[in-house]
């Protein structure tokens, strides 16, 4: 069942990875928020520091440093007055500098503050009035009389002005202390507030988390957890489990596709369940059928015995009487009887070595030796011994690999092969030379066992008798000029087929009679030659007695 995109809810809405991009959005968002407000705090903070150890506390030293100054020039007025000595001086005309300096950097300090630049300019003012209205006629009366030039009255007005200017300098240090408390009150609320800020923050964020984690553990795992639930129901084999979409959209096509999985799994179900019947009754049918397969081999079994024994007996027999016949009454005889006697005995053997061919035949991966490790150049050096005779009667040459490889099979089976290709090339031999048997051997890549190849220079097979010279029984010549069953090239086919490989007559090759075959049983890595090449011949059978 699909779920109509108009009928899902709002988390249906998005997938599992809108969900995330949404949440991290809203996290990014939540963020950097908070990074501005705190950023702002921390700004505030700063500034108002900056401000007081920047510039009221600095201010504050200048301002001691001035009034240090008219004191200084206070003293030296004093001392001049009294002694008259111009040394006196010298802490008056420094303190008029100090006080200079001073001012100057209590006004750069404190440009953004006129109060205190207001009191800053009603001590400067009083103490510009106390040296042109006593300090600075003092000195000059003193220079022209003498200390004596200086009378109490004068001495009490300098005395009232300064104490005025005293007053100020306690006014002027007075503001200064409130500004300092108001600043660092200040500065005591504004770190407050940032405190909470931030602490609000880190709340706000905590809160989020857990928030937004809800949600998508809500809107995501949820879901997940339910397909993941009902999945695993289904696998279990509670098939009739409903399997409904929830959650985001991918999740939901997920579920439905998953839903729909098991529908065509219940169906399928159904089909096999149906199927098993019908295996059920075909069973019971291959049985009786194995059964009557086993009862057939073993008469074909019986039948090779009695081909064996019982057939080969009575063939002997007429063979030899014919031949006793023709032997005791051969006098008596016209030349027609003895050529009847003589088509007897033939028929008679022909007949032997057909049934001899059919045994070997059915044998062929039922009755063997058994598949053993055997090297390849064991059966070729024993077909050879087989072949001694008609090799030497021949003179037939043999080209093979320094050495063959070593694969696991059945040596008989495997003698028989080649002692039919190397005995076909023998027999078709072109009648102007002598035959040339040339193997070849290198390793088969696409099965992992080895190609081989037999090739001869005898009289060779058209292209068209590519496939029927490995049917049984099928000849291409008449048996009066080559004789034989045609059972040998079957019997080959039979005996490359048992060992897991395929053999076949190569079409291109015009030289006479090449056939290639694959042995795809384990086999050992051993050096071979060049498939094609013509190699030295190892050896050279030279002509002996016939077996």
């Amino acid at each position: 069942m699909t779920t109509s995109p108009r009928k899902r809810s709002v988390a249906g809405r998005l997938t599992v990875q809108g969900w995330f991009m949404l949440v991290l959005a809203l996290m990014a968002i939540l963020v950097i928020v908070g990074t501005a407000v705190g950023a702002q705090q921390l700004s505030k903070t700063n500034r108002l520091a900056d401000r007081m150890v920047d510039g009221l506390q600095p201010a504050t030293a200048e301002t001691y440093r001035l009034q240090g100054a008219l004191l200084n020039q206070e003293t030296g007025i004093r001392g001049y007055a009294i002694g008259a000595d111009s040394q006196f001086l010298a802490p008056y005309s420094e303190g008029v500098q100090d006080e200079a300096r001073a001012a100057a950097e209590i006004r750069e300090l404190l440009a953004d503050r006129p109060q205190l630049l207001a009191d800053l300019d009603a001590v400067e003012r009083a103490a510009a009035d106390w040296r042109t209205g006593y300090a600075e006629p003092l000195i000059a009366a003193v220079k022209a009389r003498g200390p004596a030039a200086v009378d109490e009255l004068a001495a009490a007005r300098g005395k009232a002005t300064f104490d005025n200017l005293r007053t100020l300098f306690a006014n002027q240090t007075a503001d200064l202390a409130t500004e300092v408390d108001r600043d660092q009150a200040e500065l005591k609320d504004t770190r407050a507030v940032r405190d909470a800020v931030l602490a609000g923050l880190v709340v706000a964020f905590l809160v989020a988390a857990v928030a937004l984690t809800v949600l998508v553990r809500r809107l995501v795992a949820r879901p997940l957890d339910y397909l993941e639930a009902a999945s695993r129901r289904v696998a279990d084999g509670d098939f009739d489990h409903h399997i409904t979409a929830h959650g985001p959209a991918d999740l939901a096509t997920v579920a439905e596709a998953v839903e729909g999985m098991r529908r065509r799994v219940v169906a399928e179900l159904e089909s096999s369940r149906v199927q098993e019947t019908v295996l059920a009754a075909q069973t019971v049918e291959l049985d009786t059928q194995t059964a009557e397969l086993r009862r057939s081999n073993a008469e074909l079994e019986q039948f090779a015995y009695v081909a064996s024994h019982d057939l080969q007996e009575p063939l002997r027999k007429v063979a030899a009487f014919c031949q006793l016949l023709e032997k005791r009454y051969a006098p008596q005889l016209d030349e027609r009887a003895v050529q009847y006697i003589d088509y007897a005995v033939d028929g008679a053997k022909r007949m032997q070595v057909l049934i001899n061919d059919l045994l070997t035949f059915s044998r062929v991966g039922r009755v063997i030796d058994g598949n053993v490790p055997i090297e390849l150049d064991q059966t070729l050096d024993k077909a050879m011994a087989n072949l001694s005779v008609a090799a030497e009667d021949t003179d037939l040459r043999l080209a093979r690999p320094d050495e063959l490889p070593e694969i696991t099979g059945d040596p008989t089976l495997l003698t028989m092969l080649w002692q039919n290709l190397i005995g076909n090339a023998i027999k078709f031999r072109a009648p102007d030379r002598s035959p040339v048997v040339q193997i070849a051997c290198v390793a088969d890549g696409d099965t992992d066992g080895w190609l081989f190849s037999v090739s001869d220079n005898g009289i060779g097979i058209a292209p068209e008798f590519a496939e029927k010279v490995f049917v049984i029984f099928q000849r291409l010549h008449s048996r009066e000029e080559y004789t034989g069953t045609g059972i040998g090239l079957a019997l080959c086919k039979k005996i490359v087929e048992h060992h897991g490989g395929r053999i076949w007559l190569d079409t291109e090759y015009t030289d006479g009679t090449r056939f290639w075959f694959t042995l795809n049983s384990p086999v050992l890595p051993v050096d071979t030659s060049a498939l094609g090449e013509i190699s030295r011949p190892r050896q050279t059978l030279e002509p002996s007695e016939t077996s």
